[in-house]
């Protein structure tokens, strides 16, 4: 059969080649072929029988061999949905996950204010920024990266959603924000130990180590945000962090240890605590 000849629906039988790499095969193809196509999931199985050109067909195989390879197919797309929206994703930063939605979730449920400042540390694609800022239009939410290629994807994804209650710079931490103060701060930083063996599989392979593996069994991050945010906060303001399945326990103690009050953990969608958090006291 030509390369010219072939279906939707035949090329859909691509996902045999995914199996072994894959939890969701069906779907990783359903997604390149879209991409390729530039439709949607639903476009597929509406036009089965259509067919694609040869440059379509070439591309389409061409995503198939790296995703058979272990690449993301958030990076093979360049997209990815996180909370109500779709981001620009590339290999400067991680890519956005469902659990990292507890921080939102749990943000939204903790700051009643109306005109609230907000801080994001290590935004990445500024997927949680910009899901409390799209939830929360009065609030004035700083989005932070140390590394610059992540800044400007944050920036084009603010674009991209035109969310003008949301800034975008480049700090290590804390070091760009003197004398900046927020009702709340937010981050997802890295947490991984060095050695994890999580390291060598799946997706995480392809992401970016720095924003994946922190010094001191992966707590060295998360120590310096607890331990510098006080300064950084107003007086009743909030500190939420994503850690480690197994490490809320020691993030709990370093938020005690830095003068928080009413700490506690968050549980994700698979039961693990996911997200720790603090109030200053006042």
């Amino acid at each position: 059969m030509k390369t010219s000849e072939h279906t939707i629906a035949g090329l859909l039988q691509g996902a045999a080649m995914l199996e072994s790499v894959s939890d969701s095969p069906r779907l990783d193809v359903e997604l390149l072929l879209g991409h390729v196509l530039g439709q949607t999931r639903a476009y597929l199985y509406t036009w089965p029988e259509r067919k694609l050109n040869d440059d379509q067909v070439h591309a389409y195989k061409e995503l198939l061999e790296r995703r058979r390879g272990g690449e993301p197919i958030a990076y093979l797309t360049g997209l990815q949905d996180f909370w109500s929206l779709s981001l620009e994703v590339n290999t400067s930063t991680l890519i956005p996950r469902p659990e990292t939605e507890l921080l939102v979730e749990t943000s939204l449920e903790l700051i009643d204010l109306q005109d609230a400042r907000v801080l994001d540390l290590g935004t990445g694609t500024g997927a949680v920024a910009l899901a409390l800022a799209k939830e929360r239009p009065g609030w004035e939410v700083l989005a932070v990266d140390v590394v610059l290629e992540a800044v400007a994807l944050a920036e084009r994804n603010r674009c991209r959603h035109g969310l003008d209650n949301v800034s975008v710079m480049d700090s290590n931490w804390f070091a760009g924000l003197a004398g900046r103060r927020f009702d709340l701060i937010v981050s997802n930083p890295p947490y991984i130990e060095p050695d994890d063996p999580h390291l060598l599989q799946g997706d995480v392979r392809f992401e970016p180590r720095s924003a994946l593996v922190a010094k001191n069994r992966g707590f060295s991050a998360l120590e310096t945000i607890a331990s510098g945010a006080p300064a950084y906060l107003k007086a009743g303001g909030w500190l939420l962090l994503e850690h480690g399945f197994d490490q809320a326990k020691t993030v709990r103690a370093l938020l005690r240890a830095s003068g928080f009050v009413e700490v506690a953990s968050r549980r994700d969608n698979q039961g693990h605590e996911r997200v720790s958090h603090g109030r200053k006291p006042g």
